[in-house]
């Protein structure tokens, strides 16, 4: 089975967001100390797998991830096609802030 989580990391305080547009030369650096040209977003969307060997494990792991990315709402998808295309494969469950997973 191949798991991935997508969600949507809000800005920190109403905020935008700077993605860099290349390569930090410094990763230490912060991005308004350099010259790497960026863009500033409201949000940002994310896809990323999931290492777990059943929906359950998946559930678990995913929820360490949404914990530190502040996310209010996260999809799980098993693709076993494991595409990075968001909306791939079948959702198999749905986490909302304050009422945990329900399955779709």
């Amino acid at each position: 089975m191949a798991f991935f989580l997508e969600y949507v990391v809000p800005p920190v305080d109403g905020g935008e967001i700077a993605v860099p547009l290349q390569d930090h030369p410094e990763p230490t650096l912060p991005l308004s100390e350099t010259e790497v040209p960026v863009v500033d977003a409201a949000a940002l969307p994310v896809r990323s797998a999931v290492l777990a060997s059943s929906v359950g494990e998946a559930k678990t792991a995913a929820e360490e991830v949404i914990a530190s990315s502040k996310a209010v709402e996260a999809t799980l998808f098993d693709d076993p096609a494991g595409s990075l295309d968001a909306g791939s494969g079948r959702i198999v469950a749905v986490f909302r802030e304050n009422d945990g997973w329900s399955v779709s």
